[in-house]
């Protein structure tokens, strides 16, 4: 089976998942994706169950593009580089004019290599060469890196001087972040609270476990990677009152 018919079957099953009968709810909502009014569908209350009917980004997607587009110049002739290679933020930045590379990350593939023709990237450690790509956007990853500073030093390493790393994590709302699992050196999970899990549309089990729940600290993280600047901006735009703080950081 091919990965586009994965991960179509797969949006099926996780919206099937997601949908509690008792929060369904329709609109005629502004999509920044679609760049049009669409028909959004609330599966849960919560930003990853608002979606557009149009291009199915959720809440969470819609948030970090309307980022982009009132924070960013015009991606025309860019270097993207996105840490995914589906769904509606890569189609959306595939319809933008740049020059875009995306990845999907699968255990016991070494970075740079194909698995049924997508490319494999550990953030933890890129192929890429330094100095790559003017802008890199990720939509809640960080939260499962085992280190995340070392992904944040690649993401950093591979931007171009002055170029921007803008992505969404889930944050508490508190400003320290709450480690809740780390990886061993011997590649076990030593769990430090009760198990965490989010959905993951590429995994054959269908979920991943957070590793921490950010807090905003998470600038202080970045800074110390080797962003020059980063901070933590709310959007003004809301889905049936959803949205999502996205992270913005400079090199």
């Amino acid at each position: 089976m091919s990965f586009a018919i994965m991960t179509l079957c797969d949006k099926l099953q996780r919206a099937l998942r997601l949908w509690r009968w008792q929060d369904t709810a329709f609109a005629l909502l502004p999509c920044p994706a679609c760049n049009r009014q669409r028909l959004f569908v609330r599966l849960q209350r919560n930003e990853i169950g608002v979606r557009c009917s149009g291009c199915g980004a959720s809440a969470v997607t819609l948030s970090l593009i309307t980022v982009l587009r009132s924070r960013l110049p015009p991606l025309q002739r860019r270097d993207v580089y996105e840490l995914s290679a589906r769904g509606a933020l890569y189609q959306w930045l595939q319809r933008q004019g740049a020059t875009l590379t995306g990845s999907e990350y699968f255990p016991n593939v070494a970075s740079g290599n194909y698995h049924g023709g997508v490319l494999c990237q550990d953030v933890q450690a890129l192929s890429f060469a330094d100095n790559s790509f003017d802008l890199c956007t990720s939509t809640d990853v960080f939260e499962h890196v085992a280190d995340d500073q070392k992904g944040f030093a690649q993401i950093a390493r591979v931007l171009q001087p002055g170029g921007v790393f803008a992505f969404t994590v889930p944050l508490t709302g508190v400003e320290a972040t709450i480690e809740r699992a780390r990886v061993t050196q011997g590649g076990s999970i030593e769990h430090l609270l009760p198990a965490e899990y989010h959905g993951d549309p590429v995994g054959i089990s269908g979920r991943i476990l957070a590793l921490r729940n950010y807090g905003s600290d998470i600038v202080e993280r970045l800074r110390s990677a080797g962003f020059s600047s980063a901070e933590i901006i709310q959007p003004t735009q809301h889905w049936f009152g959803s949205a999502r703080a996205v992270v913005v950081a400079t090199k």
